[in-house]
Order: structure tokens, then C-alpha cells, then sequence
């Protein structure tokens, strides 16, 4: 999911388009002076496997003074995992952890039988003014871990495997890639 300048598919051409099964076109949704894309769920799908939501922040600029406002709210039965492109995001949690998330880590929240947390601007970043451009998707849990315990994973730039072929180059957090970190 981007709105960032990108050349369309060419009919015929198996590696593009044979691939698209949809297109979703994201809602905006207006955090108070900040907007959302969410293109999960949509009418056209609700989830794709056990992604319920999934969220483009940005990109974003905000002017002195101006930031993300994202209040304390609970999570439960849910994973969430953000990584950031451009920015800095202050994440606090009701487990006492409190970090920011910079471009090329990555958060994961578990929130199993229920987790709050916020997510901010940080005051020194509203004095100079900051950008801001990251996803976040929300993973449903499997019914057996959905009143798991509590759970924050940081994973710094450095820590992300890193695989590059064929053109690009992506970052693939342990939990999920089944491969040994570098």
C-alpha cells in the first residue's frame, strides 16, 4: 500500500499482474491534525490471513509545536507491529515500557489478555518540528493466545536480518522469518 509516485502494472506482464488478486483504495481517517490510511478491512476484505488492520501513518511533516497525539487505549487478543520510514514515534505501555521507535526498527506489542498504550511525538521533536511515515498492522492472535500475557519486543535497526536479491533489499523481524539473525 503506497501513494507514493509508482509506475502501473503493464498487462501481461505474469510477475505484476498476474499477482493482484484486489486493489483496495485506504480510507483517510484524521487523527487531529495527523491522517491514517487504512486499507484493512474494507469492504472488499475484511482480513487478509490474520492481518485485521493495517495502516499507512504519513508521510507526514508537522510544524513547531505539532505532533502525534495518539492517547492511551487498551489492546486485547491483538498484536500490533509498527516499523517507521521517516520520524520518530514515543512508545509507553501499561507494561513500563517506554521507547522510542526511529526508522528501521520495529515494535511488536502483544497484547493478549490486555495491554494500553500511547503513542507520541516526543516534546523535543515538537520544538524543532518532525516528519513522520511508518506502518503498523494489527495480527489477530489465535484463540489460544488471545489471553496470553503481555508482551514488547524492540528490535533496532541493526538486530532486523537483512535479505537482498533480485532488486531489493527488505527487513524481516526473527519472530516471523524462521531465519538465523545475521
Amino acid at each position: 500500500m503506497s501513494w507514493q509516485p509508482a509506475k502501473d502494472p503493464k498487462p501481461g506482464d505474469k510477475l505484476a499482474c498476474d499477482a493482484i488478486d484486489i486493489v483496495i483504495v485506504p480510507r483517510a481517517r484524521d487523527l487531529g491534525g495527523f491522517s491514517v490510511r487504512r486499507a484493512l478491512p474494507s469492504t472488499q476484505r475484511q482480513m487478509i490471513g490474520p492481518f485485521i488492520f493495517f495502516d499507512q501513518m504519513g508521510p507526514a511533516e508537522f510544524l513547531l509545536g505539532a505532533g502525534m497525539d495518539v492517547r492511551p487505549h487498551p489492546h486485547i487478543g491483538l498484536s500490533t507491529v509498527t516499523y517507521l520510514f521517516d520520524g520518530e514515534i514515543m512508545h509507553r505501555d501499561s507494561l513500563g515500557t517506554v521507547l522510542p521507535i526511529r526508522p528501521g526498527e520495529l515494535n511488536w506489542m502483544t497484547a493478549g489478555r490486555g495491554s494500553a498504550h500511547s503513542e507520541r511525538t516526543a516534546p523535543e521533536l515538537r520544538s524543532v518540528g518532525s516528519k513522520l511515515f511508518g506502518i503498523q498492522s494489527w495480527v489477530a492472535l489465535s484463540a489460544p493466545d488471545e489471553e496470553a500475557e503481555p508482551d514488547f519486543v524492540h528490535y533496532d535497526a541493526n538486530d532486523l536480518p537483512v535479505l537482498d536479491g533480485e532488486g531489493k533489499v527488505i527487513r524481516v523481524p526473527d519472530r516471523c522469518s524462521g531465519l538465523p539473525l545475521p
